[in-house]
This record gives C-alpha cells, sequence and structure tokens, in this order.
C-alpha cells in the first residue's frame, strides 16, 4: 500500500510539474517537450529516492554502529529477560515476528525501532532507560515503539524523504532554468552563455537550500504527526497511564541529549533546543497533554 502511495505522489508531482511548464515557463521563454520533463523527473526522482531507499535497507546495520548496540540472545539478567519478553508478547499482539532486541551503553533514557520491514525491524533501549525506569514505564516506552514499527513509519518516512527529495532537485532545476534563460534572453554571445551558466548553478544552489529548508519542515511536521500517532498505539497496547508516566519518567530523570541528525527520528526523545516547526518530535508536556484527551 506505501509503495503504491509512493508512486501516486511521484505521479502527482509530475502532473503539477507539466501544469508549471505549459502555463509558467513559456513566460520565461523556456520550452520543453514533454519527452524532455519525464527524463528529467525520472533523473531527479533517482537522485531523490536512491539515497532514502539505501539507507532504509541500512538502517539497523546503521544503527547498530552508531549507537554500539548489543544484541541481546542470551539474556544475562533479569532485567534483560523482561525487556526480550515484553517485546515478544507486544509483537505478537501487533501480529509480526519478533525484533531483534538490543541495548546500548548511554545514561540518556532513550529508544528507538528501525528496519525496513514489519517482520525485520530493531528495538534497541539505553541503558540510562532500561535502569532507571520502572516497569510501567518501559512498558510505555517499548508500546510506542513497537507502534511505530506495526504502522510502517520507517518505510513511510523513507518514501517521504525520496518524495521531498525528488521535489527539492527537480524544481530547483527549473527555477535555475527559468532565472537563466531569462536573464539570457535576447543574447546569444558567448560571454553571455558563459553568465548564463554561472546564474544556472547559483540559482539551483540557492532553490536547493530553501526547498530543502521547505521539504524538512513537512518531513518533521510528518514525525511529530506519527510520534503522537505511536503514543496512542502504546497507550491502547499498555494502557494511556503506562505511556503518560513513562514520558513522565522522561521528563524526570534528566534533559535528553541531543541525537545526531539522521537519528532524531528513530528515537522517542530527540532532545530540544530548536523551533517546534523543525523538532522531529513534539514537546514531551504536548503529547502527555494528547494522551489525556485521547478517546480509547
Amino acid at each position: 500500500m506505501r509503495i503504491v502511495l509512493f508512486i501516486a505522489m511521484q505521479l502527482a508531482v509530475l502532473l503539477v510539474v507539466g501544469v508549471i511548464g505549459m502555463v509558467i515557463l513559456p513566460l520565461f521563454g523556456i520550452r520543453f517537450s514533454p519527452g524532455a520533463y519525464s527524463g528529467l523527473f525520472i533523473f531527479c526522482a533517482l537522485m531523490g529516492c536512491v539515497g532514502s531507499i539505501i539507507s532504509l535497507f541500512m538502517s539497523k546495520w546503521m544503527c547498530k554502529r552508531a549507537y554500539g548496540v548489543y544484541v541481546i540472545t542470551m539474556p544475562r539478567n533479569a532485567r534483560e529477560q523482561f525487556l526480550l519478553n515484553t517485546v515478544a508478547s507486544m509483537a505478537q499482539r501487533e501480529g509480526f515476528a519478533m525484533p531483534e532486541v538490543g541495548i546500548y551503553e548511554s545514561n540518556d533514557p532513550n529508544a528507538f525501532a528501525t528496519g525496513a520491514s514489519r517482520d525485520g525491524a530493531l528495538v534497541a533501549v539505553s541503558s540510562g532507560l532500561l535502569y532507571n525506569m520502572t516497569d510501567d514505564e518501559v512498558r510505555g516506552v517499548l508500546g510506542h515503539e513497537i507502534s511505530h514499527i506495526a504502522n510502517g513509519d520507517m518505510v513511510t518516512m523513507s518514501l517521504l524523504q525520496g518524495v521531498l527529495n525528488t521535489f527539492v532537485y527537480f524544481f530547483s532545476y527549473i527555477a535555475a532554468m527559468a532565472v537563466s534563460g531569462f536573464m539570457n534572453r535576447g543574447s546569444d554571445d558567448e560571454r553571455s552563455s558563459g553568465g548564463s551558466i554561472l546564474v544556472f548553478h547559483l540559482t539551483n544552489m540557492v532553490c536547493q537550500i530553501l526547498f530543502g529548508i521547505l521539504a524538512n519542515l513537512i518531513l518533521m511536521w510528518f514525525s511529530r504527526w506519527r510520534e503522537y500517532r505511536a503514543d496512542a498505539g502504546s497507550a491502547r497496547l499498555e494502557g494511556r497511564q503506562c505511556m503518560i508516566r513513562a514520558l513522565q519518567a522522561l521528563q524526570r530523570i534528566s534533559a535528553p541529549a541531543q541525537q545526531p541528525g539522521q537519528f532524531q527520528a528513530l528515537c522517542i526523545n530527540a532532545g530540544g533546543g530548536m523551533s517546534e516547526l523543525f523538532m522531529s518530535h513534539p514537546p514531551l508536556e504536548k503529547r502527555i497533554a494528547a494522551l489525556r484527551e485521547l478517546n480509547l
């Protein structure tokens, strides 16, 4: 279903591009054939999507190495056994295969889920979370991560990132062509042609920065929305109060460390220090308020 949605979104972008090409660009004296639009769009889609898809399939490997995750095969103590049993129970109730379960050394109370599919996921928690939170609080966090897997959030985020990358590359290229074409209109000498190339590359670079900021705002909005949805999923799995207590514990234990940019959206708490518009997670107090208002 997500692949179908991804293809539909790409076709919608192509339709918008076609309208822009027929209506706006001719005003600047620029005309493309339909084949040129299609070729440019396919090129930008490959540039935008291939990296996201590769990152998705490498996500478990990358996270294990970035955080130094120890995958639990034989529990070393009662706490690790509790972690394995809880994840197994939740995965069974949600109807997907048992994820890999890991722990990494960090005083920062945090957890994340990643993987390219529901049946090939990884759930990892920090030692600071596992050993400083109560059973109910840990269950709330694990319910949140299991809900991310059940909702297919890792795949959806990667597909959305690919669509947004395509948007950034394509419209930056079109805008650069429009500006350089307008600057070079009515002139065909060699010096003007060289200046036009410089204008094209400068405009393309500036537009990629501006459109990239816009794309990131959209991506972060979606990331915050899916956090609310994962909180609600945990509330349905383990009870509203379990998830509320987990979020309150995250507030109480310590201010979370700022996570690396590429991993922020994976964690239950990504840290603050920025405008909410650019945050991958809503503030904890807003998440708690949303849970209290949730109809279960």
